[in-house]
């Protein structure tokens, strides 16, 4: 499995003259000393000397990891120099000069030395798949073909920016409640392992019988300082067991993409990202002259979905034989009519692709609005949790007082 990392590309120091003689050094990243010396040589540095950086320990756990908004990032970064007719090797430097990230500067680098090595720019993202996916090498390669890079490097930049936003978007609508809700279990804990057993003593020197919701109480709380360790224990096999499911087991995660889609609340909000990612994706690839069954083949795997990647699928199969992609969509029964529709319009006025451009941004808005509804939702529904755990504790705590109170 030959999987290339940006970690495994070593860093070379070297001291030299250019062409006006004066002496210079530097740093660059290269899979040899070899190549180096070849790619300075080109840039016309006399090398004197040269010798492999080492690592340092502390810099190696500090390293940050490139994310895919640094990816986004770059791409908008190196659109705009190309826009602005700055050679590509040349915006290869000036944008890694700018990232905050280690990391992604040294892809970047990476990235410039295979190309200024005579590579294509396709061919030297193709080193990075863990970066750089199928789709984004693809439309960089047909910006290549095409001489129209600049132009290309804009569509994916925006394709990047559009797909990350909504992706965060997605996340900020599930964090927060599961955030809280954590946050509740763990002071739930804390009060039934260090609170509850002060009022258990208390209710000892009473010698009267406890009402039975503060009994359960006292009994769990006796329970969980008994056996926590295998509370924990349960707890860490859950986490454990769904992580490896969620990555060896595609049946789990074809389980999982079902599920979601029939949750109550955030079903509705997975439902509309899927079809901005698809409408999105297929907009750019198709409007990057990349044929329409090679496209949808690209879409079946942004959908980040087994229902919609296998309808996707479907629809590529009718399309090859001759079928408009309307009615393609529309047999899947898994879209909505009005991205059937606006389709249609597309492919009757021969602007498929800006109306998929149009359905992308609706959705998009959808997901936004779905958003801020949700939040306004969840607020109240987690006051709701915490009041009934919370509350019940201190409500089980102080029942015994206030029946003994009515007694006296």
């Amino acid at each position: 499995m030959a999987v290339n990392k940006a970690q495994d590309i070593p860093n070379f120091l070297y001291e030299g003259t250019n062409r006006r003689g004066q002496k210079i050094k530097g740093e660059i990243p290269s899979k040899n000393m070899a190549l180096a010396k070849a790619v300075l040589r080109k840039q016309g540095i006399n090398v004197t000397s040269i010798r492999k950086k080492q690592k340092n320990l502390l810099e190696f756990i500090s390293k940050k990891k490139v994310s895919a908004m640094d990816i986004a990032i770059f791409t908008r970064q190196l659109a705009t120099m190309m826009k602005a007719g700055v050679p590509l090797v040349q915006s290869f430097e000036i944008v890694a000069e700018g990232l905050d990230n280690p990391s992604m500067r040294e892809v970047v680098l990476g990235i410039k030395g295979e190309v200024e090595g005579g590579n294509t720019f396709a061919g030297a993202l193709h080193k990075y798949p863990q970066y750089f996916d199928e789709l984004f090498c693809s439309l960089v390669a047909s910006g290549e073909q095409s001489g129209a890079l600049e132009t290309m490097l804009d569509r994916v930049a925006i394709y990047k920016e559009k797909s990350e936003l909504l992706k965060q978007k997605i996340k900020k609508a599930m964090k927060y409640p599961i955030a809280v809700i954590i946050v509740a279990l763990v002071v739930t804990i804390i009060l039934m392992v260090k609170v509850v057993p002060v009022f258990q003593d208390l209710f000892a020197s009473f010698g009267a019988d406890l009402p039975a919701f503060t009994q359960m109480v006292v009994n769990m709380s006796k329970w969980m300082q008994d056996y926590w360790w295998a509370l924990i224990g349960i707890i860490a096999l859950a986490v454990g067991g769904f992580t490896e499911s969620f990555k060896r087991s595609e049946k789990f995660r074809d389980f999982l993409d079902k599920l979601v889609l029939r949750l109550p609340i955030f079903g509705d909000l997975v439902y509309k990202a899927i079809i901005a990612r698809f409408s999105r994706t297929l907009a750019t690839t198709f409007a990057a002259g990349v044929p329409l069954i090679d496209a949808l083949e690209s879409t079946a795997g942004a959908t980040n979905n087994v229902l919609y990647r296998k309808a996707t699928m479907q629809i590529r199969e009718d399309v090859s034989t001759g079928q408009q992609l309307q009615f393609a969509m529309r047999s899947t029964d898994r879209f909505p009519s009005m991205a059937i529709q606006m389709v249609a319009i597309g492919e009757e006025s021969g602007a498929l692709d800006a109306m998929l451009d149009k359905v992308a941004t609706h959705f998009e808005n959808e997901v936004d609005n779905a958003v801020d509804g949700l939040t306004s939702l969840m607020e109240p529904l987690i006051m709701a949790v915490l009041g009934v755990l919370v509350g019940g504790l201190v409500i089980a705590m102080y029942l015994p007082i206030f029946q003994m109170g009515s007694v006296m």
